[in-house]
């Protein structure tokens, strides 16, 4: 907090945001899986599997993917797919999807099968003349080599309307009104035109002009509302009929905004453990108590282990002491009971515990310009499930969006 920002915005162009995934392991070479790597331009992870599941023309649950990139980015990840041919895969042409290679393997990928992410990011407008915002960049990237970065979710984890840890909770609740409501109406103000004439027209109870309204990217919302009409208005049973996936990405994103609301809590003391807390080793990414915290802190210091927030669920462990203190007040104003634990669990929502810090690798910074205006590029690698741009957040100290 002591240290001066240095401003700026990202993500002006697609190019100016890239992201590399580093693979967990290599493909063997052999076996009924195909590992393909891609390259995406400006749309997400699930849309390059969609299309990929049109031009091959096999189911998409034959597909599997490590992680999930975003749509406003360039993004090099692997990709899995069972009983197709590698030179089927080569010969594709796909609109914003490049087949950069593929390679044969005996399992599918899963969430997780992730080692680290490579970022190269342009930072432009910045407040001070380049030489000098680099400078105090890499004064403050250096700090948070130290002691840490929060590892909050980035706000691209709350989707373009910033509500699906709203929508989550409706889901572990049991409100499958609530959830319709949240899904297809209340407009918001930093909505874009079109999604607020797409949820007034469904306030109003026309749900045909919703539908049409809707920009073709939100295909959920459209989908929904054709069975909303489908089922001829009876919101409970169009919401049991939607994709358990939805739901479950939904629950974790209510997880997401309770962890961030524990890191605030916890701040500026995310390098500091107490007595009470859960641990994470980060060597192999065990958890334990802390019941000697003059003893551990020394570890911590060393980034050996770092302390954890909470990802709600009947397999979170509670803290005690004063690390207890700390997080149990926030997951108190959550009022959360076992049925509500049971719903999460049935759809993938177990809970756990994760790092409320994260350590930035290999990094460096260089200046330039292009066409579009000067810039600082930032390269650096982060642990699978880390946002570059929280790291990014405590570097520019702005609305690193521009909006």
């Amino acid at each position: 907090g002591d240290m001066e920002g240095i401003g700026g915005s990202i993500r002006h162009t697609y190019d100016d945001f890239l992201v590399e995934e580093v693979p967990l392991y290599k493909a063997s070479g052999s076996g009924t899986h195909s590992f393909i790597l891609i390259e995406k331009r400006g749309i997400t992870t699930s849309e390059a599997i969609r299309r990929l599941a049109i031009a091959l023309g096999v189911p998409h649950r034959l597909f599997g993917a490590a992680g999930l990139k975003d749509a406003r980015a360039v993004t090099r990840q692997w990709i899995s797919v069972e009983h197709v041919e590698p030179e089927q895969i080569l010969q594709l042409q796909i609109p914003r999807v490049t087949i950069l290679g593929v390679r044969r393997h005996e399992n599918k990928l899963k969430i997780g099968h992730l080692k680290s992410n490579r970022f190269i990011i342009k930072v432009r407008n910045v407040k001070e003349p380049l030489d000098q915002s680099a400078v105090q960049a890499e004064k403050i990237l250096a700090l948070l080599e130290r002691r840490g970065a929060p590892n909050y979710f980035g706000p691209q984890r709350f989707g373009n309307r910033q509500n699906t840890h709203l929508l989550g909770r409706a889901v572990i609740k049991g409100q499958p009104e609530e959830f319709m409501d949240l899904f297809l109406g209340r407009p918001q103000a930093w909505d874009i035109p079109a999604i607020v004439t797409a949820c007034t027209f469904y306030e109003q109870g026309d749900y045909e002009k919703a539908m049409e309204s809707w920009p073709m990217d939100f295909r959920e919302q459209r989908h929904t509302l054709k069975i909303l009409i489908k089922y001829k208005l009876n919101k409970k049973k169009t919401y049991k009929s939607l994709d358990n996936r939805l739901k479950g990405f939904f629950i974790s994103s209510f997880q997401s905004y309770i962890f961030n609301k524990v890191i605030a809590a916890r701040m500026p003391a995310i390098d500091k453990v107490f007595v009470g807390d859960m641990a994470y080793k980060h060597d192999n990414g065990a958890c334990f108590y802390i019941e000697d915290a003059q003893k551990e802190q020394p570890r911590c210091d060393n980034f050996e282990i770092s302390p954890t927030g909470p990802l709600i669920g009947h397999r979170m462990a509670r803290l005690s002491g004063l690390a207890g203190d700390i997080e149990n007040p926030v997951l108190e104003e959550v009022c959360l009971d076992e049925q509500d634990f049971t719903r999460m669990k049935r759809f993938g929502g177990r809970g756990g515990r994760r790092p409320i810090r994260f350590q930035p690798h290999d990094w460096q910074i260089k200046t330039g310009q292009d066409e579009t205006s000067p810039f600082l590029e930032f390269h650096f690698e982060l642990d699978s499930g880390c946002y570059a741009t929280s790291l990014l957040r405590e570097i520019t100290k702005s609305d690193i969006y521009g909006s």
